[in-house]
């Protein structure tokens, strides 16, 4: 073989040579390339399973949560005590901060204390229970004891008619008896006597014969009328109304009917039911009397008790 035919044998060598350490080179290549994939792929599963772990305790803390403020809300409206679960819903709200934190993150760790807040959730569901009881029990005594408040109104309003009624009736017995007490003046008769004392009868005078009046009646029997001192009060009324008085001959007035009425005279009787006669005297005190019908009128004890009249001509 010659030296040309040597050398390119050589060549070829060499060439199949570079051929191969390059062929595994890339099946290095490959080999590591694969490898880091599946390592790669692997972290990627654990992050993955990780992601979904944490959300999934997020969400059971999420769930934890909104149970504990529908738990505190109904203990508080039942009057129980929720300090206890708001220092926990605290705890809670600072567990799901750091649940974010991947360096102190612990899955076993936060299911414990899922298992703790779960287990509180529990009991608290016996307090609601019981409480609920206890103010189902104070509902029914307030209702049993509004029930008897109810029934005692009721009794006393009741009682507060028969009251009023019984006042209404012994007002108006009252009324009757009062009424019936009063006195009556029978045969009112009213004459005239003069300056001289000479007294004329028949209810027709003249004026210049009058210097004083005397009016005579006959008190009723009355035996519902009280036995003792009665005041009597004359009035006489002129043709126009107008009342005959002379505070300086003893006139004044008196009340009749809530009214202020002015006398004429007045006579203290001492009324013993006997059909006692009365007499009560008016002096004109030299007024002269005009002509006309003249109205006679008797009050006693608030009533009325007689009328008569008499003519000036």
């Amino acid at each position: 073989m010659d030296y040309n035919q040597e050398q390119k044998q050589d060549r070829k060598t060499l060439l199949w040579a570079a051929l191969a350490v390059l062929l595994l080179l890339n099946l290095v290549l490959v080999y590591f390339i694969y490898h880091e994939k599946q390592e790669n792929l692997a972290k990627d599963e654990i992050i993955t399973a990780k992601t979904e772990e944490v959300l999934s305790i997020k969400t059971k803390l999420d769930s934890i949560s909104t149970e504990l403020d529908i738990k505190i809300a109904e203990i508080q409206k039942l009057g129980g005590s929720v300090d206890s679960l708001v220092a926990l819903k605290a705890q809670l709200e600072k567990d799901k901060k750091e649940l974010k934190n991947a360096n102190t993150y612990s899955a076993a760790n936060y299911n414990q204390k899922i298992k703790n807040y779960e287990s509180v959730l529990s009991e608290k569901d016996g307090e609601i229970a019981r409480l609920k009881q206890e103010l189902g029990i104070a509902t029914t005594k307030n209702e049993e004891l509004n029930q008897k408040v109810t029934g005692l109104e009721t009794e006393k309003q009741v009682l507060a008619d028969s009251v009023t009624t019984y006042s209404a009736q012994n007002k108006e017995l009252a009324e009757k008896v009062t009424l019936a007490s009063a006195l009556h003046a029978e045969n009112v008769n009213v004459n005239a006597v003069s300056a001289k004392g000479k007294e004329r009868e028949g209810g027709k005078y003249k004026a210049k014969r009058i210097d004083k009046l005397r009016v005579n009646f006959k008190l009723a029997e009355n035996a519902v009328a009280k036995q003792n001192e009665k005041e009597i009060y004359l009035r006489v009324l002129d043709p126009d109304g107008a009342v005959l008085s002379d505070m300086a001959t003893g006139s004044g007035s008196f009340i009749f009917n809530g009214r202020e009425l002015i006398y004429s005279s007045k006579q203290t009787v001492s009324f013993t039911n006997t059909g006692q006669s009365v007499d009560i005297f008016y002096g004109r005190g030299g007024i002269p009397m005009k002509d006309g019908k003249y109205a006679i009128e008797l009050y006693s004890e608030g009533f009325k008790i007689g009328q008569g009249d008499f003519t000036v001509k």
